[in-house]
């Protein structure tokens, strides 16, 4: 069986409602087909050889990007940010107070590769985020504790990093993993157990994001956007999203 690039209708049918699909949503053919029996650093390697036929896109237009596969399920007219969780129209993207800009989840300065063509423009981990909610999180790191985020309840970060809302924490966990399976070479990206890591081509906690994956499964909202990238922009896919169970399997 070959995979459309069309979203399935189970899956369309959970986004409009907001349910929460188990399993892989979209990933019934032979996509992972390479994959399939392997386990640990071998499953690492073969999901980085799938994952790294894509299209990149240039900076510019992941703005056109993120406005589809972060469109409000309520109002297409808006995106949602990922860790206010606030709905804000598509058009006030930009550098002022109120406006949302492109959130880079692996943070761009966490291996130096700024806004390059490939890491630095991977929509599979870039986001929309108020300005202002954007700058709080800055480079940090990610774990557990801290105070809260103002503008943005249910965050929490301290001076090393940030914790974000419940409803994400999964997000953000898978993001980061696919970005350490897609980009393992150059740069040479990985988890790491500690915070603040500065300038290396790492972020953490990978203890903390292990545990967000579990306690936070992906969501038709996840599901919905991955295939978005597939279908319409980069023709790749995060295979956590597909498949949560491979995040203990390579890291265990």
């Amino acid at each position: 069986m070959r995979l459309s690039r069309q979203l399935p209708v189970a899956l369309l049918g959970a986004a409009l409602a907001g349910t929460v699909l188990a399993g892989p949503a979209a990933a019934a053919d032979d996509y992972y087909r390479d994959a399939e029996g392997k386990s640990g650093a071998e499953l690492k390697t073969a999901l980085h050889t799938i994952i790294s036929k894509m299209d990149k896109l240039s900076y510019d237009q992941v703005w056109d990007g993120i406005k589809a596969t972060d469109e409000d399920p309520a109002n297409s007219a808006n995106v949602i940010d990922v860790y206010s969780g606030k709905s804000q129209p598509k058009t006030s993207n930009g550098g002022g107070t109120g406006d949302w800009n492109r959130e880079h989840v692996w943070a761009k300065s966490h291996g130096d590769f700024g806004t390059a063509t490939g890491p630095g423009t991977d929509l599979h981990h870039l986001r929309p985020e108020q300005v202002t909610v954007n700058s709080e999180r800055g480079s940090k790191d990610f774990d557990n504790g801290g105070g809260e985020v103002g503008g943005a309840p249910g965050n929490r970060t301290d001076d090393d990093s940030f914790e974000p809302r419940d409803a994400v924490k999964g997000d953000v966990a898978r993001m980061i993993l696919y970005m350490a399976v897609r980009y393992d070479g150059a740069p040479d990206l990985e988890p790491n157990d500690k915070v603040d890591n500065g300038s290396a081509p790492a972020i953490g906690r990978l203890s903390v994001l292990k545990a967000w994956s579990a306690q936070d499964p992906p969501d038709s909202f996840e599901q919905h956007r991955n295939q978005v990238i597939y279908d319409q922009f980069q023709h790749n896919r995060n295979p956590f999203v597909d498949h949560p169970e491979w995040v203990t399997s390579i890291w265990p």
